[in-house]
């Protein structure tokens, strides 16, 4: 090939990348997302097959979950994520409506009652709805007012995030209720609010503890603290769950005992083994590496979303698109903090690897309305 083949030549290859780059904006989608995403279920599909004991039903619904998961996150990016602005007030009122319905017609699962059984969709969450709507509604209203937000503008998110967060303690789903509540307040600290604010917050909060857990803090909540910091109090009951997750990880050592030897969770000594304690799985059979292998996958999301957050073009998309990275972050630390004994056991999934069906299409809808952030967003600056 010549000097002048060459030159004809590379007009082609730079035309097919471009053409490649457009095909990826006119369909709104984010490549090294997905990729990761895709990367994680997959991951996640190979534990879950192994932590239920080779039952290929409940695969096979976790991988129609996260295909109707995906589906919903490449609807969601079609939509310029203000549509969804325009909707929010409207959708925070849907998600209370449904919350309270849970109180009436609600189904008991675990010590929670927490779903509803729909006509075509049973076992279906609303709380996970509000992990979405409740940032949706706290961007909307903040990000078109002066920032930092004044004290009537902080009075009012504050009463918007507590409402649905009572709704669902109420439903005794502790873990989703504080996850709410912090999803709503990444919105409130992204915005700006004064150190002095968020400092006394934290004082008053440190203060009160003491006595919110002598006076007000359900019996089964005292318990799990306590056995944070000794679980061999309660070794049979609030502790066992811990203990048990400790010795697998453990006993699975630097390099794991290898796919489906995992006795703790074959022999079932590890309760929720399949959801909750799902890491206790993976630490055992796959070791210090496979737990590493892991968090460098959350990590290439993490890092792809904090960058979508901090490229976005307008208040009220920088506040949503941070939000949900935050989210995602605190799931994952809460859950690996808890199955590590580090934190009380509060009923967390691992985004993306536990079964659930809603949580992981909550999860796929959230980063839908991040590919909406970063194309519409880029297509908007061209």
């Amino acid at each position: 090939m010549n000097n002048r083949d060459f030159i004809r030549q590379a007009p082609r290859t730079e035309s097919s990348s471009n053409r490649s780059g457009s095909i990826w904006r006119f369909v709104h989608t984010d490549p090294p997302l997905l990729v990761g995403l895709i990367l994680i279920c997959c991951f996640g599909l190979l534990v879950l097959y192994s932590a239920s004991d080779g039952n290929e039903t409940v695969v096979r619904r976790q991988a129609l979950g996260i295909v109707v998961g995906i589906l919903a996150m490449f609807i969601v990016s079609q939509f310029n994520v203000h549509v969804f602005r325009s909707w929010a007030l409207s959708m925070y009122g849907a998600g209370l409506a449904l919350l309270a319905l849970v109180l009436i017609i609600g189904v008991e699962a675990g010590g929670a009652r927490s779903w509803i059984d729909l006509p075509g969709i049973p076992s279906f969450q609303p709380s996970e709805i509000m992990k979405i709507v409740v940032p949706l509604m706290i961007a909307w209203y903040l990000g078109s007012r002066p920032l930092p937000p004044r004290f009537k503008h902080l009075f009012w998110s504050a009463l918007m995030i507590l409402i649905p967060a009572v709704l669902i303690i109420i439903q005794n789903d502790t873990g989703t209720a504080i996850m709410v509540m912090m999803s709503g307040l990444f919105v409130v600290l992204l915005a700006g609010i004064r150190w002095r604010i968020v400092i006394t917050g934290f004082l008053a909060l440190l203060l009160a503890s003491p006595a919110w857990y002598l006076f007000l803090a359900p019996e089964h909540i005292k318990i799990r603290i306590l056995t944070v910091f000794n679980p061999y109090l309660d070794p049979t009951g609030a502790g066992y769950n811990i203990i048990q997750s400790q010795i697998a990880i453990g006993s699975g050592g630097v390099y794991g005992k290898g796919y489906g030897n995992g006795a703790q969770s074959h022999l079932d000594f590890i309760p929720e083994s399949n959801t909750d304690f799902i890491l206790a799985v993976l630490a055992e059979e796959f070791g210090l590496l496979g737990i590493l292998f892991l968090i460098c996958l959350y990590l290439f999301i993490l890092l792809r979303s904090s960058y979508i957050a901090y490229s976005a073009k307008d208040m009220f998309s920088r506040l949503l698109a941070g939000s949900i990275t935050l989210t995602f972050f605190m799931y994952v630390f809460v859950n690996m903090a808890m199955v590590s004994g580090l934190l009380p056991v509060i009923g967390l999934p691992l985004p993306l690897i536990s079964r659930g069906g809603t949580a992981i299409v909550t999860f796929f809808v959230c980063f839908g309305l991040l590919m909406s952030i970063q194309t519409h967003g880029r297509l908007k600056e061209a």
